[in-house]
């Protein structure tokens, strides 16, 4: 039996395709830094100091794009309100692109100095700027042009590029690190940087083929565009949007301290191989990327509220547990210990772009999304391998980075009951109640 789709049908469907693999190029570009940050940018950046300011500094770096996030939520946060969501998606995949390439050429510190670390923090700004409107607009390129009871499932598209863009960079370096010392410290760490330009010219070519959502459409045709939409957004919506940055904190903190923390702590400290602990974070991204869409279907069914709290009361007890099992030394404990917090972590994260965008009327959406995912990332995401490296060096356990990772986690769990009963209406931009 053939099931005909409508033209609406037709384009949701491709505009949640465009989010999901212009989400995945952007997390790409994103997540191999981390890689690269826990792996050599001590050794080729930071060489004249010790390796654990070495790696604190190589952190820091990384938080750098977390810093500049805000930014990026602000500038294409206006331009996706005003001018559109689409443009805004096509100038930040060019931004990132561009950032990324030139970290992939960037000579080391004893090629050019102290020059290297300061071009390697402005181009990681240039991707934390990118990467901060990236987010919300492939959210609702991809969530407004279905109804709103579908929204958290069309809001899973643009959330399954996180893995995907997860699983490339790990392959990239898993490659790459097949390579010996020296050659991988030279060049062989810059290859998934240089090759970041053929995936942007990938997503540009998807991107240009969607159509512009039809909210925002509706908005500019009875001239109801927000003049100046973050003004707007701070002065009319200011408790939601500190809600959203506080529901969203499980997300970041957890995602780095089990990829950018762990992969440095395993490797520095406990023994694990390089090679072996990267194939290992692959293997757990592949997981996301299956067991992920599961939290949208599960929320749907039971509703997002429900189902968030069991999501999170679960990572409270795994999270710890993950860092319990790495301690082991035991390989195949340390891929169960992943796999466990991965698990309910990524099926709160698929909720969340339903969650977020339904807490915001349509003339602030971006902005509102936007600026809450980036401040939420540039406070908790950022700050969460040099928070867990710094409670490390100074206590010498892991108990206290454990204890900090699922304090965040409870701050999630609060934040997001509180935005589920704050719900807002395209049609009339009042809120309506939970739906959820």
């Amino acid at each position: 039996m053939i099931v005909r789709l409508s033209p609406d049908e037709r384009m949701a469907r491709k505009a949640g395709f465009a989010a999901m693999v212009g989400t995945a190029i952007e997390w790409y570009d994103f997540y191999i830094f981390g890689t690269a940050a826990a792996l050599v940018f001590d050794r080729v950046f930071f060489p004249e100091v010790s390796p654990g300011i070495g790696i604190l500094a190589s952190f820091a770096t990384f938080w750098a794009g977390f810093l500049t996030r805000p930014l990026g939520g602000i500038i294409f946060g206006h331009l996706g309100d005003r001018v559109g969501r689409k443009n805004s998606l096509i100038i930040t995949l060019l931004f990132m692109g561009i950032a990324t390439v030139g970290i992939g050429l960037l000579p080391g510190y004893h090629s050019i100095g102290w020059w290297a670390p300061l071009l390697l923090v402005l181009l990681r700004g240039v991707q934390g700027v990118a990467v901060g409107g990236e987010w919300g607009g492939a959210v609702l390129i991809s969530t407004e042009h279905v109804g709103s009871r579908r929204r958290v499932l069309f809001g899973a598209f643009a959330q399954q590029g996180s893995p995907i863009g997860y699983i490339l960079a790990g392959g990239a370096f898993a490659i790459a690190t097949q390579l010996p010392s020296d050659p991988f410290l030279t060049w062989g760490w810059r290859i998934p940087f240089v090759a970041s330009a053929l995936l942007v010219v990938v997503g540009l070519v998807i991107r240009l083929r969607i159509e512009e959502s039809p909210v925002l459409q509706r908005l500019r045709a009875t001239d109801r565009t927000a003049r100046y939409p973050l003004a707007r957004l701070v002065k009319e919506h200011r408790a939601p949007l500190v809600i959203a940055v506080l529901a969203i904190t499980a997300v970041m903190t957890s995602a780095y301290f089990k990829t950018t923390f762990a992969l440095s702590w395993t490797t520095n400290q406990l023994g694990f191989d390089r090679n072996t602990m990267v194939t290992v974070i692959l293997i757990g991204n592949i997981v996301q990327f299956f067991v992920q869409p599961f939290g949208a279907v599960l929320s749907d069914r039971f509703g997002t509220r429900r189902m968030v709290t069991i999501f999170l009361l679960v990572e409270v007890v795994t999270l710890p547990l993950m860092f319990a099992l790495f301690v082991t030394g035991d390989l195949g404990l340390a891929v169960l210990g992943l796999i466990l917090a991965i698990i309910p972590n990524v099926m709160f994260y698929a909720t969340t772009a339903g969650v977020l965008m339904r807490a915001f009327p349509a003339a602030v959406r971006y902005s509102g999304i936007a600026v809450s995912y980036a401040v939420s990332a540039t406070i908790f995401g950022g700050s969460a391998p040099v928070v867990g490296q710094a409670l490390l060096t100074w206590t010498g356990s892991i108990a206290p980075v454990a204890a900090y990772a699922s304090a965040m986690v409870l701050v999630s769990l609060v934040a997001t009951r509180a935005l589920c009963g704050r719900a807002v209406d395209d049609a009339d931009m009042v809120p309506q109640g939970a739906r959820a």
